[in-house]
């Protein structure tokens, strides 16, 4: 029997003799319930008030009914929920949990609702450095970077006696006319080159970059304000820079050495390079021919270029034979400035280097999980914003992972595992005089998880 459906009314196939029908007419719910969690972590961390901080607002007050402070909220707070569109929120606007986040129930005006939609919030993003007539809302760029390594700083107790920065460019394809496109031969499309800068899955620096560039371009500005920003709290701390090949540069690599911060530091492989690890190639090929599997060898030497660099640096080389290939030599190369007697070529190259590739799970996170490719407005500035959005989503749930989640099975789970398995629940609203109720499904499978990060939330804001 086929099914019926009206505009209205949604008909499914029946069960046991029983029509089965749906509609959108259960009144006050929302499928974001989990949300709530997000509040509570902001209000351990204060980073939305931060945020809307680095605004400058050249609206007349008495005139406006939402402030900048609820506009930043409900975007970063959209974003972590998976709502990356601006349409989205002309629905949103009205759903209860953003109303509670935002901490107003209802609007001044009639024709308003507690939250913004989506023109509102797209004015908040095509904003200016100079206010215009119809942006009159601005950043302050180097106030929002210093607020991500703020909140890095913060979240430790007590300060570290190493950090690892890992520095990756990556790329973020563009279908349209953006200011600043090009198009990038390596990654075959026209796109932007941001940099990242993480420790551990801390997000430091996110910066939008055109990609007629090199991969280093600008990261020696960005490293040096974060280091400063570091040792002004923690003075003491050992720095490690870590990066691919793409940042072994002259500039970097001195600054590094003549301000005490240490690098890692994939080399780019050339022939004389390969040269200086023949004989290890050769011994690695005779022992993967022997066992019929990959064989490695690892050598230290000194090192330096033709004309590029100013001195001779530690070098460590992998000579790697992987039988079953046509060539089946794999050397690589990273330089340091670490010492022999701190720490031995191969843990070297193995732990240390190799641990680098676990940055790309984070930016992963960030460009899949929480959208931070979704750069399609015309100005890099306003991309850059959007981009910063999506780095403030991350902060935020990170902060839920770290400090309401420690231990349990979300202890290490991605944003998109977060959002899918806690946040999103289902909630029927009911609002009384003294309070408001959401009446989340008693099947729900994360009940234990919501109340530990909910009392370990409500500990830290306390």
């Amino acid at each position: 029997m086929p099914t019926e459906c009206t505009p209205d009314l949604f008909g499914f196939a029946p069960v046991e003799g029983r029509r089965v029908e749906a509609a959108f007419d259960g009144g006050t719910m929302t499928s974001d319930a989990g949300a709530l969690l997000l509040g509570a972590t902001d209000r351990a961390i204060g980073l939305i008030e931060r945020f809307a901080a680095c605004f400058d607002d050249g609206r007349r007050a008495e005139l406006i009914e939402h402030e900048v402070r609820t506009l930043v909220g409900q975007r970063v707070i959209g974003i972590a929920l998976g709502y990356e569109d601006l349409n989205d929120h002309d629905h949103l606007r009205h759903d209860p949990v953003m109303a509670v986040l935002a901490g107003k129930l209802e609007a001044k005006r009639r024709d308003c609702a507690p939250v913004a939609g989506k023109s509102t919030l797209n004015r908040l993003e095509l904003n200016s450095p100079v206010p215009t007539l119809y942006h009159k809302i601005s950043y302050r760029a180097a106030a929002v970077e210093a607020l991500l390594v703020a909140l890095f700083v913060e979240a430790h107790r007590t300060p570290p006696s190493q950090i690892v920065l890992d520095l990756d460019a990556t790329d973020d394809p563009l279908h349209g006319e953006q200011e600043g496109r090009f198009f990038h031969g390596y990654y075959d499309c026209y796109c932007y080159l941001p940099l990242y800068i993480f420790c551990g899955r801390h997000l430091l620096a996110a910066k939008l970059r055109r990609s007629n560039i090199d991969a280093a371009a600008g990261a020696l500005d960005e490293v040096a304000r974060i280091v400063g920003q570091v040792r002004q709290r923690w003075p003491a701390a050992r720095i490690l820079l870590r990066g691919d090949s793409g940042f072994a540069r002259e500039e970097l690599m001195a600054w590094c050495e003549a301000t005490r911060v240490d690098y890692l530091f994939g080399l780019a492989r050339n022939a004389r390079l390969v040269g200086e690890i023949e004989p290890d190639l050769a011994a690695a090929r005779a022992e993967a021919a022997a066992k019929r599997r990959p064989a490695r060898r690892h050598k230290d030497f000194q090192w330096t270029t033709l004309d590029s660099w100013s001195r001779r640096r530690r070098v460590v080389g992998k000579a790697e034979w992987m039988p079953g290939r046509d060539d089946g030599a794999n050397p690589r190369f990273v330089v340091t400035s670490l010492g022999r007697h701190e720490i031995k070529a191969r843990r070297l190259y193995e732990r240390l280097y190799c641990a680098r590739g676990e940055m790309e799970n984070r930016i992963k996170e960030c460009q899949l999980d929480l959208f931070a490719d979704r750069t399609s407005a015309r100005s890099m500035r306003a991309n850059q914003l959007r981009l910063w959005f999506a780095a403030m989503a991350y902060a935020l749930l990170c902060a839920l992972r770290r400090i309401g989640l420690a231990l349990t099975r979300f202890a290490k789970a991605t944003c998109g595992s977060l959002r899918l398995k806690l946040l999103k629940i289902a909630a029927l609203v009911r609002l009384s005089v003294r309070r408001i109720r959401f009446a989340m499904p008693a099947a729900f499978p994360g009940q234990a998880e919501f109340r530990t990060a909910h009392q370990r939330l409500s500990a830290a804001a306390a």
